[in-house]
């Protein structure tokens, strides 16, 4: 059962997700244990039409909410917006975080001179040559412009509330505008946006095994020369399909 007053919640977007939740919701309950305040988790089911929500809530969810809009920018402002903690943390459902870096991000949040950040991420297991070559760009464009990966941010209430939550015209690199925002509102409060370096936070490399190194390279030259389709649901499909299945799929 949720607890009466939550300091903090764990939000977590999900479509089509029954295989992945397992793994991921008992990373969170074992890092949710290890704290010493109250907390939430919360799985967001995105309309899925598999198992999620039951998964969901066998797995230790303390709530389940529902998004019937497939959107992973409107699931986890449905997830913020049934809480009443002070502090989010979204973790994506292929994504394991460790007690200690949870601790990390709430004694951050707690020292009042944080309004958020995120974590230097890890794939798991095993990767290809252009996996390893992605997630080093991604850790030094992290690093350099203090962005968090939507696999793993956690703000300030107030400041999630105060800029808007995360853009409903973006079906991708929502995270990237959301950081920007909260870094700009931080700022203006001697605030600072942190990215924890020393405590990754580890995330599933599955797209490396649906799409081929082709693919994958061609996405990221498509997206950097047509930054505007990340407002398209349709040119946003690398992100909510799945290709052997043939059906969209949460990220």
């Amino acid at each position: 059962m949720p607890v009466a007053s939550p300091v903090y919640a764990i939000i977590i977007p999900a479509y089509n997700e029954a295989e992945e939740l397992p793994v991921t919701l008992a990373a969170v309950r074992r890092a949710m244990a290890a704290q010493d305040l109250p907390g939430e988790c919360i799985v967001v089911d995105n309309h899925s039409s598999d198992d999620t929500a039951a998964v969901a809530k066998a797995g230790g969810a303390d709530r389940v909410v529902f998004e019937p809009v497939n959107q992973i920018a409107r699931a986890r402002n449905a997830g913020a917006a049934a809480t009443v903690a002070d502090y989010l943390v979204f973790v994506d459902a292929d994504t394991r975080i460790e007690a200690a870096l949870l601790t990390r991000a709430l004694h951050l949040l707690r020292d009042g001179r944080c309004v958020g950040g995120g974590a230097v991420v890890r794939f798991e297991g095993e990767t290809t040559a252009v996996g390893r070559l992605a997630i080093g760009l991604w850790k030094r464009i992290s690093l350099f412009t203090r962005t968090a990966a939507g696999s793993f941010l956690f703000c300030r209430r107030e400041a999630f509330q105060a800029v808007g939550g995360f853009d409903l015209r973006l079906y991708a690199a929502e995270e990237i505008q959301l950081s920007r925002q909260l870094r700009k509102w931080g700022r203006t409060r001697g605030q600072r946006f942190t990215i924890i370096t020393d405590l990754p936070v580890v995330t599933s490399a599955r797209k490396l095994r649906w799409y081929s190194d082709v693919q994958i390279i061609g996405w990221i030259l498509f997206m950097v020369l047509m930054p505007f389709a990340i407002r398209s649901p349709r040119l946003c499909g690398f992100w909510y399909k799945r290709p052997d299945q043939g059906k969209k799929q949460g990220r």
